[in-house]
């Protein structure tokens, strides 16, 4: 499978010009043959947008969901977009995997940053969704959950080979320590892929730390990116390259609980 990975700088509090974005992308990522694009945490809404997110907020059947099955039809190319769900009166970070067929999978944030996260959203309680796309097997975690080791194991014990991880990592002093040692790490004790998705620039909340990548089985970077600017960029997933880090590296069948 091809990915396409979008660090992308997004309009806070404006969900047509993201989308109006996020389809440039798509049809790129086209263009270079790619099946899936992956988008930042909140890529819809902008995650700074602040109290509006709420207001902004819509089911997985909504005009976002549209948007994005009509430009998968247009493009061929599927796509995970992060998005604030509508749930009743609850209100979650999540994201959506959309293709041809429409919303295959919604999955919902179980590890919220922070006072601003909290004040926003409902956490989720842990799972292990596993999508079968186009021959790879896909799991889904958003920015911190992915920084506690337990979400991604419980992926990959349930036969996950790859995990799409969109991600609003701020600018700090560590944010290359998570971007660039924890997400290999996570692939490597894993012996699979990882998708690690931000966003770039600021808004009026927060500034980005960029440091989008795909790393693979053997720890090893398929794609990166630096700390600023928008870029797309692309990977092959093939498991069967990574065979013998598998069969050196057996966590999974090692693990005893």
């Amino acid at each position: 499978m091809k990915l396409a990975i979008l660090q992308m700088q997004a309009a806070s509090g404006d969900p047509a010009a993201n989308l109006d974005r996020i389809g440039r992308a798509m049809r790129e990522a086209a263009e270079q043959g790619a099946d899936l694009l992956v988008t930042p945490e909140l890529a819809v809404t902008g995650y700074g947008a602040g109290e509006a997110i709420t207001d902004l907020a819509e089911a997985p059947d909504g005009k976002t969901a549209t948007r994005l099955h009509g430009l998968s039809l247009e493009t061929g190319v599927a796509v995970t977009a992060g998005f604030a769900e509508r749930d009743g009166d609850t209100v979650y970070n999540s994201a959506m995997l959309v293709d041809r067929r429409g919303v295959l999978e919604v999955y919902r944030k179980s590890h919220l940053y922070g006072p601003y996260e909290r004040e926003l959203f409902t956490p989720e309680k842990p799972s292990a969704s596993i999508i079968d796309f186009r021959g790879i097997k896909l799991g889904m975690l958003i920015c911190y959950d992915v920084e506690f080791p337990e979400n991604v194991r419980r992926l990959a014990q349930a036969g996950a080979e790859a995990v799409l991880v969109p991600t609003a990592l701020p600018a700090s002093g560590h944010a290359a320590l998570i971007a660039r040692k924890i997400i290999p790490v996570r692939a490597f004790e894993n012996q699979i892929f990882v998708a690690y998705v931000n966003h770039c620039g600021a808004d009026e909340r927060f500034s980005y730390a960029g440091l989008s990548g795909v790393a693979a089985p053997d720890g090893s970077m398929l794609a990166e990116v630096g700390e600023t600017g928008e870029e797309l960029l692309f990977a092959d997933l093939r498991t069967e390259d990574f065979a013998a880090s598998a069969s050196e590296n057996t966590y999974l069948a090692d693990l005893r609980v």
